[in-house]
């Protein structure tokens, strides 16, 4: 499959990461599952991240409004800055873009980032029954929060293909 950049076919980006949001949420899932509830953690974390760059696809232009400026890619491709967070969507801006985006989306779309970013944690520190590294001290809490994210992810999804079906 060949690498679609937002800055080059908008439409096809966010359908791509749409699709790439719902496969983590089931493989988040099925870790579950399995046990292996780090690697759910990092699986549903990944989800909400293509989601949330969905999002930010679809709202381009707010997110354009708020990150001004211009970067050189990897490849030597200059383009707007919000394309390029668009397209990384880094972890270290996610929490600023979704507070961007809340205007557009809702409360949701941070909420489920602030869910996604703990899960991200968990995911690198494990759990830690003194809560210093991590805010999860059970696994069942964990459990919890892998479900929870990875459900909300399909249904937030499912209204993001709407709005750009709407788009046509």
């Amino acid at each position: 499959m060949q690498i679609v950049y937002p800055w080059r076919d908008i439409r096809r980006y966010v359908e791509i990461r749409i699709s790439e949001a719902l496969v983590e949420a089931d493989l988040a899932l099925r870790f579950l599952e399995e046990g292996l509830h780090r690697n759910a953690a990092g699986k549903a974390f990944q989800a909400w991240k293509a989601a949330l760059a969905a999002a930010a696809g679809l709202a381009r232009d707010v997110v354009a409004s708020k990150f001004k400026g211009r970067v050189v890619t990897r490849e030597g491709a200059e383009v707007e800055l919000a394309d390029w967070l668009i397209a990384l969507m880094p972890t270290g801006k996610m929490w600023e873009i979704a507070r961007v985006l809340k205007g557009v989306y809702g409360d949701e779309i941070t909420l489920l980032t602030a869910m996604a970013l703990n899960l991200h944690e968990v995911q690198y520190n494990g759990l830690d029954e003194g809560g210093l590294l991590s805010k999860y001290s059970r696994v069942d809490q964990v459990e919890e929060d892998v479900r929870e994210l990875a459900e909300r992810v399909k249904k937030f999804v499912k209204g993001l293909g709407e709005r750009l079906q709407r788009l046509l």
